[in-house]
């Protein structure tokens, strides 16, 4: 049976992700025994840039959005420069079966954010005593 993840459907050759080079930064992953760790690379940004949701699919939503505007005026009323600078990016990560979506956590640093996906730790189940009859 075949299982969606991360990997196999959202970062393959197979499905490749489109974006524009202006306003999609760049994204790490990285798996190890306990989890996924995701790297995003927003030089510039702070965390209030960032809105980070899991949604009804099982998919963790990215949204990042920058507004700014510079104002250089000389003279009330005459615009000698004005600029307006606004970005905005979303990405929906597929998450694999295996991710513990209730300890998902970010943190912001040094211009990366970086997202904690944490595995499902296994159910240790105990087989139940039984008695079996003897026919």
């Amino acid at each position: 049976m075949y299982y969606p993840n991360l990997f196999n459907d959202f970062f393959s050759v197979e499905w490749p992700v489109r974006r524009s080079a202006a306003t999609a930064p760049a994204i790490n992953v990285q798996e190890n025994a306990t989890g996924y760790h995701v790297e995003i690379a927003a030089p510039g940004m702070t965390k209030k840039d960032f809105q980070l949701h899991v949604n009804d699919q099982n998919e963790l939503v990215v949204t990042m959005e920058k507004k700014e505007e510079t104002n250089n005026e000389a003279n009330a009323g005459k615009y000698l420069r004005r600029e307006f600078n606004y970005s905005r990016y979303a990405q929906n990560l597929l998450l694999p079966d295996d991710v513990d979506a209730a300890k998902i956590t970010a943190k912001m640093e040094h211009g990366v954010l970086q997202i904690e996906l944490p595995k499902l730790q296994p159910q240790v189940t105990k087989n139940p005593t039984r008695v079996i009859d003897i026919r």
